[in-house]
């Protein structure tokens, strides 16, 4: 079977990433559980240093303008890990927005070629992207 594009370090990442999403989706499910909250964060992590490298994950965090995002989504982890599950989840999310917010329009261009529903989501994304575009990706 042909890898693609992606190396073996890369795939692991994915898996990881992955992994991180489904225990943050059980955490929500449980009503918050910090354990699973936090496991999913480790999860992801890890999962998003495999994929574009340490080096590109440290540039990424540390961007002047990722600063707050930065900043939100690590507040967000310390709270959960101090027992404010619900404050530190909203707080987290409100980091990944300002640090993954750039790329809505690239998800939404890519969900926009799903039948029927998918110039719905495209807008949808867009709208919430709030007129960014041309992010720039970190890897």
């Amino acid at each position: 079977m042909p890898s693609m594009w992606l190396s073996e370090n890369q795939k692991i990442g994915v898996i990881f990433c992955s992994a991180g999403g489904l225990f943050l989706f059980g955490g929500v499910l449980m009503f918050f559980d910090r354990s699973l909250l936090a496991m999913g964060n480790i999860l992801f992590l890890i999962g998003l240093t495999l994929i574009i490298g340490v080096q590109k994950t440290i540039v990424f965090f540390t961007r002047p303008q990722k600063l707050k995002g930065t900043a939100a989504f690590c507040a967000g982890i310390i709270l959960i890990l101090l027992r404010w599950p619900l404050t530190g989840f909203l707080i987290e999310l409100y980091g990944l927005f300002i640090l993954f917010g750039d790329f809505l329009v690239t998800i939404g261009q890519f969900a926009g070629n799903i039948p029927i529903i998918g110039p719905y989501i495209r807008r949808g994304l867009e709208v919430l992207a709030g007129g960014r575009s041309n992010a720039e990706l970190p890897v």
